[in-house]
This record gives C-alpha cells, structure tokens and sequence, in this order.
C-alpha cells in the first residue's frame, strides 16, 4: 500500500521548471527518496511525459558506484539528454558524489532540465544546502507522516491510531510493523545512523555528552530551557562541560532534523525573547526510543504533535509570553503567561492552547486567561485531548478535540 504526500506533491506539481533546484530535505528515513523516485515520478507519467524523459539516478545504489565520481555522473545525465525538450532529473543521496555542487550548477544552466535533488546524511544538511544555493533553489522540507497521513494508511479506529501515533511516530516505515518491531527499528535508527551521521559529520569527540543532551532534550520537550539549564543538569549527574559545547551540539541535533526550536515571543514588546526556548521532537517515535519508552507523559506529547502539524501546515511556531502585573496578597507583582503556539503564516495568525482537559474547577478559565490579555483580533484556539464538541464559548474562544484538529488538515480554515 502506497501512502499518500498529497501536501508535497501538489507543491512539485507547482515548481515543474520552476524555483530552480529543487532540494528535499527532511530527517533520515522521513520519505525523502520515495516522494521524487516514486509519487513525483508517477505523477510525471499519468500527465504524459514520458519515461525516457524522466531520469531517476540512486548514488547509493551499488551499481551507481562509479557515479559517485562527480565528473561520471553529469557525464552520465548529459549522455542522456538526446534532444532538446525538457527532462525532469531526479538525484538521490547527492552528497555521495565528491563535488556535487558543480554538477548541480552546470545542470541547472541547461534550459530543458528541471532538476531534483535529495540528501541527507552528515554532508548534506539544512545549513549546506542553504548556504550553497540560496536565490537558485526551492527547498522542500519532507517531514514523517502528518496524523492525517498515518491514519489513511493504517486499519485502526482514530483513538487507536492516534495513541499509535504519539507512542511510535510518524516514520513511513514504521507504520506497518508491530509493535515490537517498531521498538528494535526506531532504537536502531538511533545509534546508527541518526547519532552516526552526526559524529561523523562534526569530528564529536564527547560522544557521551551528545547522547547526554540527547536525552535531556528528549525529556524536556515542550518545556523551556537553554544550553545553561542542560549545563547544570549535566554537573548533577557528575559530568563537567561547558555551556558552549552544549549549545553546539544542541545545534548539530537541531541540523539533522531531529529537533527544531521554538522561540519565546513577547507580544507586548513585539520582540523575542532571547533565551530559553522550547525544544521539540520532529518525530515522537525517536524520542520515546531514545528514553526507552519510559517517559510518555500524554500531555508533552500532545503538545510535541500539535508543533509538528502546524509545521507540517507550513506555519512557523513561536511560543508567545505576556507580561502582566497583578496584585497577590495585596502586593503588585509582575508575572508572565504563555500561549502554547503563536502560528504564522503570511498575514495569518492562529493563538492556541494545549489542554489535555478544561473540564473541572478552574481549568477553562486558567487556559483562556492569556488569550483574554490579548487586543487583537486574531482567532484564539484550546485544543483539548479529552473529547469536546468542536464549538465556540462565550469569549468567541473556539475549542476543538486534537483529535478532529490533527486529522483534518484544513480544520482551522473554516473557522
């Protein structure tokens, strides 16, 4: 069984001959190569281009070896190009030829190739890829399954699949293993290759610290911290380091697409707010491998999938703080509140609390009090993991099941 990446096949169909270099990106194992070699790849054909026009080149296959030399491999794509109308050029795992980036260039100067390329390992990251061709590409991000992704593809009613998906994420190839397989196949993505590419990539010599901040960026998602607060949690466990290692390798993680940060907006000062910051898992199943599936707190991960969604949604997601002062015990006192999410997207903003539940004394109250010291006009949203009928409160608040949010990806266009 296929399954479906309508979101990032619609925007290829868009980008044919067009945003230069195609680039995907994404985590290791995310869907990357199977996106262009297969989904882009069929599609091409159902529209009528035909197969001799569509060049497919896999550097990490074995009988592509002599095309990791990169003078062999635009060689090989020039000998193919027999006429003058267009070709679509698909390169997998491009970083494995020593030079790539001038094989790119000159393809990309030839008027009748659209080119696509993929990496992904420790030579072909985010900040590369950037850095090396930023105004001449478009740079599609391949994140795990969407919620609305996984429970397409799987037999299983939506709470059942939605506890499936907090617990084992999102990686395509975990979604038809069991249980215990997905366990041995996220553990092993792990250390050998996610931790691995990153040694390999970086010269780490403490390898213990890496697998350290590792863990504590795992524990700590969806809470706030910076390379200090994982400095002194680091000298509780007897291990002495400073805070700008830590800071470094907090940015390898966040490199290879296993981590992103979500910065601390300040909506009175219209500023961010430097540090700390929150921390989130691109995908839950390698984080609860990583702590051997002991800390699944319901509320960390409901909160971790609902960033990625909204990333997933194209948003970008800061976490918003408010300032206020109040009297306590007849003493004026400053405070901060916080919304979970601030979503942006062009003109479009979306403030939205995480709640497992609002039911009980206090509760609802608690979690709209941020929204209420907001004088904007942009929608205000309570997801809740506990069921609720999807409706609007007498703050014009609208709250919603995380369920129905996740598994509709259009559910705020219609609010």
């Amino acid at each position: 069984m296929e399954i479906k990446r309508d979101r990032y096949l619609t925007r290829l169909r868009k980008l044919r001959f067009k945003g230069g270099v195609k680039i995907v990106t994404g985590l290791r194992r995310s869907g990357k190569s199977y996106l262009l070699f297969n989904i882009l790849y069929n599609d091409l054909l159902d529209s009528g281009v035909s197969e001799d026009h569509i060049i497919r080149i896999a550097l990490d296959s074995f009988e592509n070896a002599d095309l990791q030399d990169a003078t062999n491999l635009y060689n090989k794509v020039v000998s193919m190009l027999v006429d003058d109308s267009q070709y679509y050029v698909m390169i997998d795992e491009i970083q494995l030829a020593e030079g790539f980036e001038s094989v790119v260039n000159s393809l990309m100067r030839r008027k009748n190739v659209d080119l696509y390329i993929t990496g992904s390992n420790s030579k072909f990251l985010s900040t590369d890829i950037i850095t090396e061709f930023r105004g001449r590409g478009t740079q599609i991000n391949v994140r795990p399954l969407s919620f609305s992704e996984f429970i397409d593809a799987v037999d299983m009613d939506e709470r059942k699949a939605w506890e499936s998906y907090l617990t084992y994420g999102g990686l395509p190839d975990t979604v038809f293993l069991d249980d215990e397989e997905k366990v041995n196949y996220l553990t092993g993505l792990i250390d050998v290759v996610y931790l691995r590419d990153i040694v390999e990539r970086n010269k780490v010599k403490r390898q213990d610290i890496l697998v350290s901040v590792y863990d504590v960026l795992s524990s700590a998602v969806g809470s706030l911290t910076n390379p200090n607060r994982i400095t002194n949690v680091m000298k509780g466990r007897g291990i002495e380091v400073d805070g700008g290692t830590i800071k470094e390798y907090m940015g390898y993680y966040e490199d290879a697409f296993l981590f992103e940060e979500s910065k601390r907006f300040d909506l009175k000062g219209n500023a961010y707010i430097d540090t700390p910051s929150k921390y989130y898992s691109v995908d839950l199943g390698l984080r609860n491998a990583k702590l051997g599936f002991r800390q699944t707190e319901y509320t960390h991960l409901m909160e971790n999938a609902i960033y990625n969604e909204l990333r997933y949604r194209g948003f970008s997601v800061d976490v918003g703080a408010i300032g206020i002062r109040e009297y306590v015990n007849g003493k004026r006192e400053s405070k901060q509140l916080e919304i979970d999410f601030i979503a942006n997207k062009g003109d479009v903003r979306y403030y939205i609390q995480s709640a497992y539940s609002i039911y009980g004394e206090g509760k609802e109250e608690q979690e709209l009090r941020p929204f209420l010291k907001l004088n904007d006009s942009f929608r205000k949203i309570i997801l809740v993991g506990e069921d609720a009928i999807r409706h609007y409160n007498e703050k014009g608040i609208l709250i919603m099941n995380v369920i129905d949010f996740m598994k509709d990806p259009d559910s705020l266009l219609d609010m």
